[in-house]
């Protein structure tokens, strides 16, 4: 594909078209939930992202992987990027997914043990009870 082609195709894709949503949850925790393809062409938008969210000191941040259709070795990248620079910041990066394909993934390229993994995403912790 000639640069100029390419460069075109890479304008078209942008954070929005794999972040739905990032919110805090009570705890401190940011979830960002993720969808569709995560390859060579959307790993430049959300690299901008994460790397935004993952900044501060002690950043708690969840990845809901369960809408992710397709994840190639450079969305595997961007995950690694995103787990050195939470750990470097004395944070806490947890993925959430239920896919046995992504988990087999994981396995084949030798990151099984690398990331904290769940399969739902963390619950709130309760309202503390009000004493009268």
């Amino acid at each position: 594909m000639p640069k100029n082609d390419t460069a075109r195709v890479s304008e078209r894709h942008s954070a929005e078209d794999v972040v739905v949503a990032a919110h805090c949850v009570p705890g401190g925790a940011t979830v960002v939930s993720l969808r569709g393809e995560i390859d060579v062409l959307t790993v430049p938008a959300l690299t901008e992202r994460l790397d935004a969210l993952t900044a501060r000191q002690h950043p708690d941040l969840v990845l809901d992987l369960r809408p992710v259709t397709f994840i190639d070795c450079a969305g595997l990248g961007i995950l690694c990027r995103t787990r050195n620079r939470t750990l470097a910041r004395q944070g806490r990066l947890r993925l959430v997914t239920d896919s046995p394909r992504f988990r087999r993934v994981l396995r084949a390229t030798g990151l099984t043990g690398v990331f904290e993994m769940c399969t739902r995403l963390p619950q709130p912790l309760p309202a503390p009870s009000g004493s009268s």
